[in-house]
Parts: C-alpha cells; structure tokens; sequence
C-alpha cells in the first residue's frame, strides 16, 4: 500500500504580481545544515479512508504550531515523492503570519550508535520564499506543485505569460 500524506501549500501575490509560496525547513540533524532540497510544505500521513483536507489542516498547525489560516482551499493535486508516497496538495492564498513557530518533535537516537534519544523539531523554521527559491529549497518530488500553481494563476489572469 502506497503512504498518503496531504499538506498545504499558502502562497501570495507580492505587491510586483510575484509569487511568494511559505515552505518550512525539515528539523533534525540529517537536515540541521542542509538549505537546498531540504524544506518541505507542511504536509503529514493520514490514514486510507481518512479525508486529506482534515489531514493537511491538522499537520500544518502540528509543524507550525498555529491552526492553518482561514482561506478558501483548492486542490492542486496529488504528487509523487521519490519514496512513493503520494502528497494531496491543497492551495490558498493568503497573507498568513506567524509570531513564533512551534512544531511538534520526533525522538531520535543521536549521536547515532549513542544510546541517547533526543526530542527534535519536525521544523525548525518556516518563511515565504519567491518561487525561484522555492525550486531550490523544496525536496525535488514538491517543485512540480509550483509548476500546478502558477499555471493556475496564468489561467486565471493573475500573471503574466
């Protein structure tokens, strides 16, 4: 059985008419000094069955530590990580901001081979970012959502050719 995860994607249009897109940095120490390929949206797994859109609400406020704004929400797709999990997008736009992120933890052994388990962020920062920068800093299986979501600003007039 294929791992289903659903996440939110928040975007903005900057008073220029470009698009910014809020990405959060994976925490933990495989990721602690990695920017590109290392940011992810805040997305989660959820259970076959389970609706996706409740799923994607629930892991953004668990990563980012504030219920996901209130938006309309469109979907933009699902898409295939290189693990093959698939990822339920949902998009809104929104000028969402956060004082102060708190993301739920992981235990993991480290150092590894040490014994000692330590709590670790799931994100360890989040931020709008343009989507030139976005296509470097998120992992490669979610830049094809970016792709989805500005050929549906460029069908519905919001930007240029």
């Amino acid at each position: 059985m294929v791992a289903q995860s659903a996440g939110i994607l928040l975007y903005r249009l900057t008073d220029a008419g470009e698009p910014q897109v809020w990405i959060a940095h994976m925490g933990g120490p495989f990721w602690a000094r990695k920017q590109a390929a290392a940011w992810s949206i805040p997305k989660g797994e959820y259970e076959s069955g389970a609706d996706p859109f409740v799923a994607a609400r629930r892991e953004f406020e668990e990563e980012i530590g504030v219920p996901a704004p209130d938006a309309h929400y469109a979907s933009l797709g699902e898409f295939r990580q290189r693990s093959g999990k698939v990822v339920t997008v949902f998009a809104a736009e929104t000028d969402f901001a956060v004082d102060r992120l708190v993301s739920n933890t992981f235990e993991l052994e480290w150092p590894k081979g040490s014994g000692v388990l330590r709590d670790f962020p799931e994100v360890d920062d989040a931020r709008w970012v343009g989507l030139a920068e976005a296509r470097v800093k998120l992992v490669r299986g979610q830049v094809a959502m970016l792709d989805v979501l500005t050929e549906r600003l460029r069908a519905e007039g919001r930007l240029g050719s």
